[in-house]
């Protein structure tokens, strides 16, 4: 069981972020594609208190690994802090099974492209959603290391989104009137 603590940021342009990244000598990790199903009960207790149940896949090339993750209701803090358990999972087939022979249900679907870059004890990923934009998300090991990063890479001025991003795309979903529960990028060969 873990802490995260992160600040998530809206931008305008990844790529401007990229270059910030270069000249200050961080280290480009990986580049990933997330396809991220969120599950609850029938009753959406999950939801209503703030935590939530997640399958990851991941795919980094032509690899991919599976994760299941809770994470707790945000905690008082200056950035987004909350309580994290997650782990690796060989089938993703097989835990999707288990989740709804639980009595879990898939209620929100959506594909992230994620570029990882590592700056000092920070972890800062740039990221792409379909319908809601570029955000830099920057996870560290306490506040005043996600500050000094964000004021790095001139974004102390950048309000900090509190909000999941299940919730700001539940949200875009309800504001554009649709229905539909998954979100997939039309053209997966696209760049950040």
């Amino acid at each position: 069981m873990s802490t995260e603590i992160e600040a998530k940021l809206k931008v305008d342009s990844l790529q401007e972020i990229k270059c910030k990244l270069a000249e200050l000598g961080a280290e480009f990790l990986e580049e990933q594609l997330q396809t991220d199903y969120y599950f609850d009960d029938a009753n959406s207790e999950l939801t209503k208190t703030d935590r939530c149940l997640r399958l990851r896949r991941q795919m980094v090339g032509r690899s991919e690994k599976c994760f299941l993750t809770y994470k707790g209701a945000k905690e008082k803090n200056e950035f987004k802090k909350r309580q994290e358990i997650e782990i690796e999972v060989g089938d993703g087939d097989s835990a999707e099974k288990l989740l709804s022979a639980l009595g879990y249900e898939k209620v929100l679907v959506f594909e992230k492209k994620r570029r990882i870059w590592r700056l000092g004890e920070c972890e800062v990923s740039l990221d792409e959603l379909p319908l809601l934009g570029g955000f830099v998300e920057i996870e560290g090991p306490d506040g005043e290391s996600i500050a000094d990063v964000r004021r790095n890479l001139g974004l102390a001025n950048v309000p900090h989104i509190g909000e999941s991003y299940a919730f700001l795309m539940d949200e875009k979903l309800h504001q554009l009137g649709k229905g539909e529960r998954k979100v997939f990028f039309e053209s997966p060969g696209s760049q950040l």
